[in-house]
């Protein structure tokens, strides 16, 4: 029985999303769970750290009724992808497991593991022995040997699951979570596409879930019947060659036919596929809660209940899909770092101050390239265990902040919370800097959401906000600041060609804020992140562009007949870029077949009916209406500087001292307005 009450709770504006859902002999306090996340903020050998326990602590605190650590490797041999995943059968890491069960569930939440195995991506097993193994044999891509997993090495494997559960019980982990999605072990036995053994593990459908089934079977005797078990699991591969819906369906309902599964936890996608791993993480491109229709399609056939999965931000859409049945629970991912607190908000009314998650994949890049989630929008994520014992200022304050964009706002708002007199002067007359132009893209629609939330905190806060206000050293000093942030920002790079300006060219501003401006074709010049999205975006209302970068090829491209090619870096942003987002950019291009991308190419010439462009083919004449420039800015410095005498503290921040991200201007925004006053007695 998953309800525990047949009356819908009262008294809240979503009262199906905080009614309390019974799985086994659990009871969690509403529908919003924390899909499995892994996090590189690990020991040398493996297990969790402080900072990774914060980092699930926080989502608990926050009001999420199950909160689940990810990628709880069952088999330290032959299981793990990558360096930086749990060693989930080595006893040394059972003290920060139980640890960080602890921190989960003292604020409320069920604490939850996610069992996995690599299979045949076993990175680490490559490294080391040369070989994998895997439900086939086979020879993988880059070389590596794939033996074909024999009845004892099948058995063994069944063990280690059981172990692993037990040992997260042990520990404190009062829901299971089975790993059977997106191409790893469980799902490699269940797909047609990677399972073709011919002996009882493999061939039919019901000869491919033997192994997954045996699995569940050795988790439940080994957890006992009260245990919540969850199996994550893809409706559908969406790779070449990979299962569809009915195969989904099919597993879905063996799964349910089993008696063994209290949670049926639906996605889609695979990992070794950068188009199928959109569709898991969906960009933000898609809509919200794209993925949903596979949940709402299962569930139709089963009686275990489903979790929906993908791009869910809003409490309103979440409660409507409770609401029709499409779910019995909600799995937010990435929204969980952008607002770990959206279920306290969305039960006590203030939902117009959740953070909504851009889907920038800025989370998933910092991740891959540093080994710490950070956030574009809130910079609490990376440094979670100093906000868990955050402190007010110990004295008041009087700071001047100079500048109302990304940064300015979050020192604004982040001084504010802390106890200061917050004066926040913007030349312009709203806040938001220079990323309102974007605000009218539908694409950037969680971003302009983002901008009107910041400025709506920033005066709830009670930062006095000084709009059309253009502050000069003497205006600065008339303030008797004890603190000022300058936060001005940048300007762009004037359009030139051959040392010379570029009469009627367009920069990247007006093209944005004014796309009437822009004629019905169009040539930008810089292929950097601004460059691409203004393109996609001119390119998704009509109009023909072409962009044209000076840097070689790094971006994915498709020949005449279709064919791809996968680049390793697939943006023409500088090294450390967001380089997820740049597949993302990648797989919309393709869509769009009056968009062209040209590289290591250069503009020679232009005349205001066309460009000339010349690369290794030759010279060529592109006809356009309009000639647009992305070609970076350049720090405001010289003014911000000039107001570093006027207060004992002087700090300049964000793009006027060097270009920055979202996320490098919201994290320093942050903590400078919490290193103010430090020193103060």
């Amino acid at each position: 029985m998953a309800g525990i009450t047949d009356n819908i709770t009262a008294g809240l504006k979503f009262p199906r999303l905080f009614e309390p859902i019974r799985l086994g002999r659990a009871t969690y306090r509403n529908r919003i769970f924390s899909a499995p996340q892994d996090t590189y903020r690990l020991t040398p050998d493996n297990f969790l750290d402080t900072d990774a326990t914060a980092f699930y602590e926080l989502k608990s605190r926050g009001g999420f009724a199950a909160v689940c650590v990810g990628d709880f490797i069952v088999d330290a041999r032959a299981g793990h992808s990558h360096p930086f995943q749990l060693n989930g059968d080595d006893a040394r890491g059972r003290g920060s497991l139980t640890r960080t069960a602890s921190a989960i569930l003292r604020h409320g939440a069920v604490a939850s593991v996610e069992l996995n195995h690599a299979g045949k991506h076993a990175g680490i097993m490559a490294e080391r022995e040369g070989f994998v193994y895997g439900v086939t044999g086979e020879v993988r891509a880059d070389g590596v040997e794939i033996r074909e997993m024999d009845d004892e090495w099948i058995e063994r494997l069944i063990a280690k699951f059981a172990d692993g559960a037990a040992v997260a019980k042990k520990c404190g982990f009062g829901h299971i979570t089975l790993h059977g999605g997106h191409g790893w072990l469980l799902a490699q036995f269940m797909s047609p596409l990677t399972n073709t053994r011919r002996d009882k593990w493999g061939g039919s459908h019901e000869n491919r879930m033997r192994f997954p089934l045996a699995v569940l079977e050795a988790v439940r005797r080994a957890v006992g019947n009260g245990t919540p078990i969850e199996v994550r699991f893809s409706a559908e591969e969406c790779v070449p060659g990979g299962y569809a819906l009915d195969e989904g369906l099919a597993i879905a309902r063996t799964l349910d036919r089993s008696g063994l599964v209290d949670l049926l936890h639906v996605s889609a996608g695979h990992h070794e596929d950068d188009a199928a791993s959109m569709v898991t993480h969906p960009p933000m491109f898609a809509p919200d809660g794209v993925n949903v229709r596979y949940a709402r399609e299962i569930k139709k056939h089963v009686k275990t209940p489903v979790a929906a999965v993908g791009a869910l931000t809003e409490p309103q859409l979440m409660e409507e899909l409770l609401a029709e049945g499409a779910a019995d629970v909600l799995a937010l991912g990435r929204q969980t770092l952008a607002d770990p607190d959206l279920p306290l908000k969305a039960r006590t009314g203030q939902e117009d101050e959740i953070n909504r998650c851009l889907r920038c994949y800025t989370c998933f890049s910092t991740n891959v390239a540093s080994g710490i989630f950070y956030c574009a929008t809130n910079p609490v994520i990376g440094s979670e265990r100093e906000s868990l014992v955050s402190a007010p200022a110990s004295k008041r304050q009087r700071v001047l902040i100079v500048g109302g964009g990304v940064a300015g706002m979050q020192a604004a708002l982040t001084a504010a919370r802390r106890g200061h007199e917050v004066i926040l002067c913007e030349q312009s007359e709203r806040l938001g800097g220079i990323l309102l132009i974007e605000e009218h893209v539908p694409f950037k629609s969680k971003l302009a959401d983002y901008l009107a939330r910041q400025a709506r905190l920033v005066r709830r806060a009670g930062v006095e906000v000084r709009l059309n206000t253009r502050v000069t050293a003497e205006y600065a000093r008339s303030v008797g600041a004890d603190a000022i942030i300058a936060a001005i920002g940048a300007v762009a790079n004037e359009p030139t060609l051959n040392g010379e300006p570029v009469p009627r060219a367009l920069r990247a501003v007006p093209a944005y804020r004014n796309p009437e401006l822009v004629g019905e074709t169009a040539v930008i010049v810089g292929g950097g992140l601004v460059g691409l999205e203004l393109a996609i975006h001119l390119s998704q209302q009509g109009k023909r562009v072409t962009v044209v970068e000076i840097q070689a090829a790094t971006i994915a491209t498709q020949d005449e007949q279709g064919t791809s090619e996968r680049i390793s870096n697939p943006t023409m942003l500088e090294p450390g870029a967001n380089i997820v987002h740049g597949i993302a950019l990648a797989m919309e291009i393709r869509k769009l077949p009056r968009l062209e991308i040209l590289t290591s190419t250069t503009v020679v010439a232009a005349d205001g009916t066309s460009v000339t462009v010349r690369n290794m083919g030759g010279t060529r004449v592109i006809p356009a209406e309009t000639l647009i420039y992305a070609t970076g800015y350049q720090p405001r410095a010289d003014e911000a500087y000039a107001l570093r005498e006027c207060a004992p503290e002087f700090y300049a921040i964000g793009d006027c001292v060097s270009p920055r991200n979202i996320q490098q201007a919201t994290q320093q925004g942050y903590q400078i307005a919490r290193d103010i006053g430090r020193l103060a007695d």
